[in-house]
């Protein structure tokens, strides 16, 4: 009776985990679209649900104590995060979950090692791959959320001479490691038990041990390069390997949905990557291999914004009273002021007003992508009006007014004037092509890649110098009452 419930359990699994993998994908489609979005992170939920409840059935399982401390720990953890954290901090948050999931898997594979001492060279070389993808991934991540909160310290690319020289030899260096470790634990048959050994186990450890810390080594040379505006492409590609690092753990400890569900979140996020590299006019090799972008000399700030003029919030309203058409740009800052709200109330005074109001969407605009547009979801903003960079920038001419709240980067006209600025190449939304532009900045100080905007001087442009929400609201108020 034992034994048949086992079974029973065994094929009750399986079925499980292919629900949720169904579950997963269909999740996975239906955030393909804002209008879906919800329904498709409830899907991946339930699919997630399923998956645990399954494995939690699983007849390996000794002890259930420390795995319910587990969970009782981490939905602790993920309830205050989800409460706590505001929007400006999601791009962290994601970078610290992507590093997590990698270090999941660098102790998952260690743990099958140690204990089953597995001597089949696929399992071997799956544990190799979690270690050194999860240890990349975990320390890049760690690397990339310094970066994001803007750490003094960790901003800054350092270069250093010979830089994708030590990155060739240590990565290298990792993989003849991991061919060692397979070679080390091929089998050996004990005559007596008629059973498969490592050859050397002791060694086979202290190789996988050796190997990830060189891997957690590898992780920080590869994303210390990459600075400034590369850093949505860096958090796609760390959720990447996030997900294959999950991937090749499945094969270690034989779990299929475990196989299933990193798959499709590597094959995403590299997709996604894909897509990031386009909007950033990147080469997705150059960002596999941490190269940073053009670098070069950078005009002065003071020579750069020697002729800013400044308004109020009175005399923009007064320009917007004849506006036509406004097309508003939204950016980090307005994350920080937590302005969407306040942008909301704004568009909506100007549409009673028979303004057509439009929002210019840049597919790395904030610190993640679709930062933005999560953003104006939350505060109701019909989806029909986001507009992509690629289907508004050809329509600029025809605008009266362009309001860019807290962007910086993103409308930087150097990107098409300075072929050895940091973000020389990328694609921008051209707002200096129309008619006024009014930019709303609590000061002159630079975007993410560090260096000044031109735009900011130029004739057709016009400083709002405040915190991006309360010069919203003072617009929109002076905009009703005149």
């Amino acid at each position: 009776m034992h034994e048949t419930y086992y079974s029973l359990t065994s094929a009750g699994i399986d079925l499980l985990y292919v629900a949720a993998a169904v579950f997963f994908v269909l999740g996975l489609k239906a955030m393909s679209h804002p209008r879906t979005a919800v329904r498709g992170n409830l899907l991946g939920v339930i699919g997630m649900a399923i998956a645990i409840g399954a494995a939690l059935t699983d007849r390996a399982i000794g002890s259930y104590v420390y795995i319910a401390a587990g969970l009782a720990i981490g939905t602790v953890i993920g309830a205050i995060l989800a409460t706590r954290v505001q929007m400006t901090g999601m791009p962290q948050m994601v970078a610290l979950l992507n590093g997590l999931g990698g270090a999941a898997s660098v102790f998952v594979a260690w743990a099958e090692l140690i204990h089953n001492r597995p001597t089949e060279i696929d399992v071997l070389i799956a544990t190799a791959l979690s270690g050194i993808i999860g240890a990349v991934t975990f320390s890049g991540s760690l690397l990339a959320y310094g970066k994001l909160e803007e750490f003094n310290f960790l901003k800054k690319p350092y270069q250093y001479p010979g830089q994708q020289a030590i990155n060739g030899v240590l990565a290298v260096t990792v993989l003849g490691i991991a061919v060692w470790m397979c070679l080390a634990g091929q089998p050996i048959v004990d005559g007596s038990a008629d059973i498969a050994i490592q050859r050397q186990p002791t060694l086979v450890v202290v190789l996988y041990a050796l190997l990830v810390v060189m891997s957690l080594a590898l992780g920080v040379l590869l994303v210390n390069p990459i600075g400034g505006a590369d850093m949505p492409v860096v958090i796609s590609l760390l959720n990447s390997y996030s997900g294959l690092a999950g991937a090749a753990t499945g094969f270690v400890i034989g779990n299929n949905v475990l196989i299933i569900a990193g798959s499709l979140v590597g094959a995403s996020g590299i997709i996604l990557t894909q897509v990031m590299c386009k909007a950033m006019n990147r080469s997705l090799v150059n960002v596999l291999f941490g190269l940073s972008g053009p670098s070069g000399p950078t005009a002065s700030a003071d020579a750069v914004y020697a002729r800013v003029r400044s308004t109020t919030p009175d005399d923009v309203a007064m320009l917007l009273d004849g506006a036509q058409r406004v097309v508003i740009v939204p950016g980090y800052g307005m994350a920080v002021a937590q302005a969407q709200h306040a942008v909301r109330e704004l568009a909506k005074a100007l549409e009673e007003r028979g303004t057509t109001v439009e929002f210019a969407i840049h597919p790395v605009a904030g610190r993640m992508p679709g930062h933005m547009n999560v953003l104006l979801a939350e505060a109701d903003i019909g989806y029909e009006k986001l507009k992509e960079m690629d289907a508004i920038n050809p329509t600029l001419d025809t605008v009266d007014m362009a309001i860019v709240i807290g962007a910086n980067d993103v409308v930087n006209p150097v990107a098409k004037t300075d072929p050895k600025s940091p973000i020389a190449g990328m694609p921008i939304i051209e707002v200096d092509r129309c008619r006024t532009v009014v930019i709303v900045k609590r000061s002159l100080s630079p975007g993410f890649a560090g260096i000044p905007n031109p735009l900011f001087a130029a004739e057709n442009t016009l400083m709002l110098f405040a915190d991006g929400k309360d010069a919203v609201l003072d617009i929109a108020k002076a905009l009703k009452s005149g």
